[in-house]
């Protein structure tokens, strides 16, 4: 069997990497080094300034440096972890940069167009951009304040034509940053100088979009952390519609808590002196009114039946299953407006689901006799329904026990008058 002979190997040679695969050293310097000089050749003239960036692209790799580009623009040169600028190099800073560039609204809408001519001409630059933000706005503390506010001018106007989302924001959350108002001084300038660009109606769009609605008050220090002092640094910025819709998310937010509460008692079948006690504390804990407690009890309770198929035997079984939770409606229907609330309730629920339909009236009348419903509110309903939605037919199933009610009432009135 013959063996394998073994190939020569020429000693002393260096076998050459092929040029396709060397790799670049990554070196971030030489790269500031080649933009700073650039910026500077434009002396302060931002469109020069453009030119030369869209001009270099072809030459220096933005791909690998896009966080170097940025750095370089809003604070002249390299950041280092803290916020300070590094120095070392050949040509280390620029004054063709955001923090040495005047703070007022011409000069930094002049700066965001050379942003956003830079990442409309290379789009990969847009996913890089906004990471580049989230390592800026951690650095806050170690800016100048009159850095932090043209950055905040800045922020303001990337927000509003979509260079970064207002989710970016949240990064601000961050104990270091909320010490000493930091954090929530960037957002107040923020949200001021979009109301200010383009009007308080982009300012709330901007705030859905992010999810900041409900978590304005996570901007504040811990130690301050309150409506009230919520409401006074808002109010003093002029913002207090954002104010408004706070606590507009902060009401949504505390119903949803309580529905889910009550689901969760009700499946655990407490009694309902208990749930009564319960929901009374939530309610007064979150500010809401009877009407909306109302209206979500019968939602859940409605939720909880099993109901038959067959609709003849449906609306007593309902009046059964609704006649146990009576002394729970009563409790929170203690007015007309929280009365009206639960029968548009009880309406729409009927309309909606179809079975039922007919069992309108007979809800009603056992709501009535078991003094959930007043009189005065049911009459009051039938002569102006605050619900379109089966609105004939209800009214026509009411009829006869309205005319009832009507006759009742006029003897009332007259055995008064004989007296």
């Amino acid at each position: 069997m013959s063996q394998k002979v073994e190939k020569p190997v020429l000693s002393g040679q260096r076998i050459k990497t092929r040029k396709r695969d060397e790799k670049e050293k990554y070196d971030p310097n030489g790269f500031r080094d080649a933009l700073v000089q650039g910026l500077e050749r434009a002396g302060g003239d931002l469109d020069a300034a453009y030119k030369f960036l869209d001009a270099a692209g072809s030459k220096l790799d933005y791909r690998r440096y896009g966080e170097v580009i940025f750095d370089v623009l809003i604070a002249g040169g390299l950041l280092l972890p803290g916020g300070s600028v590094s120095m070392d190099g050949e040509s280390p800073k620029t004054n063709t940069c955001i923090f040495t560039a005047n703070e007022d609204m011409e000069t930094m809408r002049n700066f965001e167009q050379v942003f956003v001519k830079l990442m409309r001409r290379y789009k990969y630059l847009e996913k890089m951009f906004e990471e580049e933000m989230k390592k800026v706005l951690v650095y806050l503390k170690g800016f100048e304040p009159l850095q932090r506010i043209k950055l905040a001018r800045m922020t303001a106007l990337w927000i509003g034509n979509g260079c970064v989302p207002p989710s970016v924001l949240l990064v601000l959350v961050n104990e270091h940053l909320l010490k000493d108002n930091l954090a929530l001084d960037f957002v107040l300038e923020v949200f001021a100088t979009v109301k200010q660009e383009r009007g308080v109606t982009s300012l709330v769009t901007a705030l859905k979009r992010g999810q900041l609605e409900g978590r304005l008050l996570e901007f504040l220090p811990l130690n301050r952390r309150s409506e009230d002092v919520l409401a006074s640094s808002f109010a003093s910025r002029g913002l207090g519609e954002l104010l408004r819709l706070h606590r507009a998310q902060a009401s949504q937010e505390a119903r949803r808590e309580l529905t889910q509460a009550l689901l969760d008692e009700l499946a655990e079948e407490k009694p309902v002196r208990d749930l009564i006690q319960e929901l009374r504390d939530m309610a007064v804990k979150h500010a809401i009114p009877d009407h909306e407690v109302v209206a979500i009890i019968w939602q859940c309770v409605m939720s909880r039946g099993e109901w038959n198929k067959k609709e003849e035997l449906l609306a007593e079984q309902a009046a059964k299953h609704l006649r146990y939770y009576t002394p729970l409606l009563a409790a929170f229907a203690q007015s007309a407006k929280a009365e009206i609330a639960l029968l548009t309730k009880v309406q729409e629920y009927c309309y909606e689901n179809m079975n039922f339909m007919r069992a309108f009236s007979k809800l009603v009348v056992m709501l009535y006799k078991t003094n959930v419903l007043s009189e005065e509110v049911i009459l009051k309903w039938y002569r102006e329904p605050n619900s379109s939605k089966g609105k004939m037919m209800f009214l026509d199933q009411m009829k006869k026990f309205v005319e009832w009610l009507q006759s009742a009432e006029e003897e009332s009135e007259s055995g008064e008058d004989e007296d």
